[in-house]
């Protein structure tokens, strides 16, 4: 938390194909070495593949498996006393989306399925796992969500 002043959110402009903020942050998070059109063409990969498997909206499918994977309760390091806690704290909207994005991305990426051969196809498997709850990135909320659930004890030392 910044000590001078308060810290802006820049403006983030909606893609071009689906009009929608969250699929540029999530084009913009799978972007490596500033390779956005690279990173598009996956993304947009993935948005297709899943119209082809669900035979749904891709955006809906995708914002219905990211409202699965954003979590409601993190730990967050407290030192009180010399003593480092683990205290749950809730996780506030636009942290909930980016911690969200980012597990969707990382479980894609550790997919070594063989029937997966581009990270679109990843991509696409690990999105429609996250709706019918289940894979990788909803492993990870659940285990964030367990370890907030287990120091609940420790919730006093919020402030």
């Amino acid at each position: 938390m910044p000590r001078r002043k308060k810290n802006l959110l820049r403006k983030i402009d909606p893609d071009p194909l689906y009009k929608s903020r969250v699929v540029t942050k999530l084009v913009n998070r799978v972007m490596l070495d500033g390779k956005k059109s690279v990173a598009q063409s996956q993304v947009y990969k993935a948005l297709d593949l899943i119209k082809d498997k669900t035979n749904e909206e891709p955006l809906k499918v995708f914002s219905k498996g990211l409202e699965n994977i954003k979590p409601t309760m993190e730990v967050r390091a407290r030192r009180v006393g010399g003593a480092a806690y683990q205290v749950p704290s809730p996780v506030k909207g636009t942290r909930r989306e980016s911690l969200a994005i980012r597990w969707l991305i990382a479980a894609a990426a550790k997919r070594l399925n063989s029937e997966y051969h581009t990270f679109a196809e990843k991509l696409a498997a690990e999105i429609i796992d996250a709706t019918k709850m289940e894979g990788g990135a909803i492993k990870k909320k659940t285990d964030v969500e367990r370890m907030a659930e287990a120091n609940r004890a420790f919730a006093h030392f919020r402030w």
